[in-house]
């Protein structure tokens, strides 16, 4: 048995969609545990190219059970729309299972959620206005609507009519709204509800047969560690958490389950959306950064703010999470620079800082001290092992690890499959790393 947790270690758009989607191959289960239709993983197959937003990343391979968490928040019918797209698309879904115990995103969320964010103006936080904070809010304030509830045509209805009035009152009182129909949802969502049946399942019971079975799990975060809700640059963060220790709670597994935890790191770093980002270029390497890496959301086609690798909210993600191993991708990218640079340090206020600061005001106000590499300057896309990278790559890598405290334990040079150079097999029983100790916790 091997349970391996993937986060993103970044501001997202890390690439899991590529790298969960190689490691299912020696999956028996892929488990997405948090976040909702907001995230876009991209997988670029033989057949084509495939763009999940709930359905897990191993949903290609014949063999592989695909679960999406109790932690995850549902758009029913954008899941439909998703997996009627993939039955298109010849890929077999009677493998894929829902948590009878995931919430519901429903209509009154994607409404609030655009009220909200054009309420706060020029504070906005960038949403993607698809429900998802005000699902996670009614989740934790014990008025959300699960997926269980939609099977049940008289709970259902009961739940939603009370629900209903209060966010009905919000949407008129405050907003000036006209209300929401209760028919209109409770009959929309319980056929939805019936379309997702077959689906719908114990997928707890299910992950604790398939520990007893020594089966190999891996699960599947969605946003990155930068945008956690506790960790991350609050307010501009997703709302759920990011980080590892999270995985177990919304997948439904015990939290010593988890063998391995593998961040996934881009060769420089993105940001979609508002909110600090100490490394950011505005000028023409970050639009060099942006056009080579073809940086735009997978889910919402928005730029990506482009920088070069910030090494302090890096090793501040691999200390948090325990990290037994990065992943690198996008190291392809860097191919055309002459020169590299590496954030190892934040000017703060005169003072040299080595920590990502709390405080919002703070962050902002950092300045990156940066460290120069020499860059390779050649093509790396057909390189199959890490003897064959030139020094240079090989020389940023190692510097990478030495500023992370943790080995690389593959890296990406394309986003189709196959084209990734493994070090290590993060799919196999730990063997902790003793140059790198300050992350291993366990």
């Amino acid at each position: 048995m091997t349970v391996v947790a993937i986060m993103g270690a970044q501001w997202g758009d890390e690439g899991k969609g590529k790298i969960v989607d190689e490691l299912a191959m020696k999956a028996n289960f892929v488990v997405r545990y948090q976040g909702g239709s907001n995230a876009g993983h991209r997988v670029v197959h033989d057949t084509g190219e495939f763009a999940f937003h709930l359905v897990p990343s191993g949903i290609l391979y014949p063999n592989t059970s695909c679960i999406i968490g109790n932690g995850v928040v549902i758009d029913p019918k954008g899941l439909i729309s998703e997996i009627e797209l993939l039955q298109e698309q010849g890929i077999d879904t009677s493998r894929l299972y829902i948590s009878e115990r995931a919430h519901v995103v429903m209509p009154y969320h994607f409404l609030l959620d655009r009220l909200e964010e054009e309420a706060r103006g020029a504070d906005k936080i960038d949403s993607t206005q698809r429900g998802i904070g005000p699902a996670y809010v009614d989740k934790h304030a014990r008025t959300g609507i699960r997926m269980a509830d939609l099977l049940n045509v008289d709970t259902f209805r009961a739940k939603l009519s009370q629900i209903l009035q209060q966010k009905n009152r919000m949407i008129t009182q405050i907003y000036g709204q006209p209300p929401l129909s209760l028919e209109e949802i409770h009959g929309t969502y319980f056929r939805y509800g019936q379309q997702l049946l077959p689906h719908i399942a114990d997928t707890q019971k299910m992950l604790h047969d398939a520990l007893f079975e020594n089966k190999t799990i891996l699960l599947e975060g969605a946003q990155g560690a930068l945008l956690d809700i506790d960790f991350g640059t609050y307010p501009f963060v997703t709302s759920s958490s990011t980080m590892a220790a999270h995985a177990a709670v919304g997948a439904g597994l015990p939290p010593r389950s988890i063998d391995r935890v593998i961040g996934i790191y881009k060769a420089y770093i993105t940001r979609v959306g508002s909110g600090p980002m100490p490394t950011g270029l505005f000028e023409a390497v970050g639009h060099e950064l942006r056009d080579r890496g073809h940086e735009y959301g997978t889910t919402t086609g928005r730029e990506r703010r482009c920088g070069w690798f910030d090494a302090v909210a890096g090793r501040f993600v691999a200390q948090l999470n325990g990290l037994d191993a990065a992943i690198l991708t996008k190291l392809d990218v860097l191919d055309t620079f002459l020169t590299i640079k590496i954030c190892t340090a934040y000017s703060l206020h005169g003072k040299i800082i080595h920590s990502l600061p709390a405080t919002l005001s703070d962050l902002a106000a950092c300045e990156p001290l940066y460290e120069e590499v020499e860059g390779w300057q050649c093509d790396t896309t057909g390189i199959q092992s890490y003897d064959e990278l030139p020094y240079a790559a090989k020389n940023y890598l190692n510097r990478l690890e030495e500023l992370l405290e943790t080995p690389i334990a593959m890296i990406s040079v394309s986003p189709q499959r196959g084209k990734t150079i493994q070090v290590q097999d993060v799919m196999a029983p730990p063997e902790h790393d003793a140059r790198y100790p300050r992350n291993i916790m366990r």
